[in-house]
């Protein structure tokens, strides 16, 4: 609805611009510019799909801002006629600013384009020998020159008060066109030496070397699956042994959590194979099975281990793409027993268990709050139909319907998987659809609150939304009583806190056949696409407390010693046989 008011207003500013220019009725032309403006500026913070639009139907961003120039020129036209100087005036202003545009976005490009081509960029190393630039202010280094547009406001808005403040307001406007123009040139020139490709290599090769990595934690894919490679940076940061990142996606390293780790993004496969710096390396690990491994693991100096981003039942934790590596990491027997009976070509030997050591700051005891909290937290619909666990679509709407229609009331956390619509598109209109049932349940309860409720009652329950990154999925398990998820590695991970969950069966197979497909749901409660099983769940007895202790030792193998011993011993073996 708010899409269609701001197009509705933007465009039927234009009709009441033009009227108000050929009447001619300045005063009315400028409170309908201003509106204009003002809409204008709506509409660019509008979702991403208005400006789109407005793209496709040949209304782009610099159609509308001449449209509203043009009729600027016509007002003037009509009120101080076409013979004017000072229509003369405005006319090659406004011309002349178009140009300052064009040269500011044609540098702003350059740079742009000087830093993208850069072979590598690096994080937490030392490459002050490359003197990479400061970078000049937002508005400067857009390259669409959006601020620039909004200059054309001083003549057009200056229209309505005759020709000479409109003259005036486009001398203005292309003075301060000018001066942004020529302040991107310092920029521009001290990035130059940044497309010395050889340059750049050795310099950052150098420090990289300096620093001698010996383990190497290797990520690529979309921005959305960061979390793969960011679950694992504290642990790499606590091992016996120098790690380092490399990433092959630009920009990818701002996606990740801070981390003292030295990382290098290098996007050309021939740069990745042939930089050396990094031969000094025994171990690469990988968390995430994508084309693009295979040009690391083209390196013949290096072992190669899969950690996987989360031990699950899902295909994804058993997929015969495994067998390419040296070898596969899991974390407890469960982990081996998948690829025994998957029979997908990886040996046994070459699995070996390392544990989670991400799983240390998880406690077993609830929020300890006067009510209880659940955390739904449902997986993705996953690449293809043999991989659709979700049960955001079929059944996540009523699942959050019957928590909020709950009574004593529950707490709500919501956490979707952070991949959640990529490929089906149901599955966000069925998140929308939770997002605003909660908000819907939040305003409810806000409106009948009465402000001067008593110190002593009950503190009001307060539901959240997760949808980034922050509050971490781990910190969820510690603010939560309860869980609801579907297949996938939060199962496991949870069994760490060894409090009740249960798991939704999408597929609608057979309890036992359920349980024997996928053994880490053993210790839940099932959850039906009737949901008969959840009113139990929340009010019955829980009865399976001492088979999530036997499970979890299953999934994440034993207790002692802990994870990251084991992980770290499991490092220090490759360099030991090596």
């Amino acid at each position: 609805m708010r899409r269609l008011v701001l197009i509705a207003a933007l465009l039927g500013s234009y009709p009441a611009l033009l009227a108000s220019a050929l009447w001619p009725a300045p005063a009315v032309f400028g409170v309908v510019a201003a509106l204009s403006y003002v809409v204008e500026h709506l509409s660019s913070r509008a979702t991403r799909p208005l400006p789109e639009l407005l793209g496709r139907l040949h209304l782009g961003l610099t159609v509308r801002f001449a449209a509203r120039q043009t009729m600027a020129l016509l007002l003037v036209a009509r009120t101080a006629g076409v013979e004017s100087r000072w229509f003369v005036a405005l006319a090659a202003g406004m011309f002349a600013l178009h140009l300052a545009r064009a040269g500011h976005t044609g540098l702003a490009l350059r740079l742009k384009g000087t830093l993208s081509r850069m072979p590598v960029s690096t994080r937490n190393l030392d490459v002050a020998a490359l003197r990479v630039p400061r970078m000049p202010p937002p508005f400067l280094r857009d390259s669409r020159s959006v601020r620039f547009l909004y200059l054309d406001a001083l003549p057009v808005l200056g229209a309505a008060f005759g020709a000479v403040t409109a003259a005036a307001g486009a001398g203005l406007a292309l003075v301060l066109g000018v001066a942004g123009t020529l302040a991107l040139i310092p920029y521009v020139r001290r990035a130059t030496p940044l497309t010395d490709r050889a340059r750049v290599l050795e310099i950052v090769g150098e420090q990289v070397e300096k620093y001698r990595p010996e383990v190497i934690l290797y990520f690529s894919g979309a921005t959305a699956a960061a979390y793969q490679a960011r679950m694992w940076l504290p642990t790499l940061e606590r091992i016996s042994r120098r790690a380092i990142v490399v990433l092959r996606e630009r920009g990818m390293a701002n996606h990740l959590d801070s981390t003292t780790l030295p990382m290098v993004c290098i996007p050309s496969s021939a740069d990745l194979m042939s930089f050396r710096a990094l031969f000094s390396a025994k171990l690469c690990l990988y968390v995430s099975n994508v084309g693009r491994n295979v040009h690391m693991l083209r390196i013949p100096t290096l072992r190669s281990a899969f950690l996987n981003h989360g031990d699950s039942d899902k295909e994804a934790s058993f997929n015969p793409f495994s067998r390419v590596y040296d070898e596969v990491w899991v974390a407890g027997p469960a982990g081996r027993d998948r690829y025994r009976r998957a029979r997908v070509g990886v040996r046994d030997e070459s699995v070996h268990e390392v544990g989670r050591p991400q799983l240390e700051g998880i406690s077993t005891e609830g929020p300890g709050l006067p009510y209880r909290t659940v955390l739904y937290a449902p997986t993705w619909e996953g690449w293809n139909d043999d991989l659709f666990h979700t049960s955001l679509i079929t059944m996540g709407p009523r699942i959050v319907r019957a928590l909020l229609d709950h009574r004593p009331e529950l707490r709500i956390v919501y956490k979707p998987h952070p991949l959640t619509g990529h490929r089906d598109k149901s599955a966000a209109r069925a998140h929308r659809r939770i997002v605003a049932m909660i908000e819907a349940a939040e305003l409810a309860k806000s409106k009948a609150r009465h402000p001067s409720r008593a110190s002593g009652e009950t503190p009001r329950i307060e539901h959240l939304i997760v949808t980034g990154s922050e509050p971490h999925l781990y910190d969820c398990f510690n603010e939560c009583d309860l869980l609801i998820t579907d297949i996938s590695s939060v199962v496991a991970d949870f069994l760490a806190s060894e409090k009740p969950y249960a798991v939704t069966n999408v597929a609608g197979l057979p309890e036992r056949a359920f349980h024997e497909r996928y053994p880490s749901t053993e210790a839940g409660v099932l959850l039906g696409e009737d949901l008969a099983g959840l009113a139990d769940f929340l009010d019955g007895e829980d009865t399976l407390a001492r088979a999530r202790v036997k499970l979890r030792s299953y999934l994440l193998g034993p207790e002692y010693p802990d994870a990251l011993t084991r992980f770290n011993a499991a490092v220090e073996r490759v360099f030991t046989e090596s």
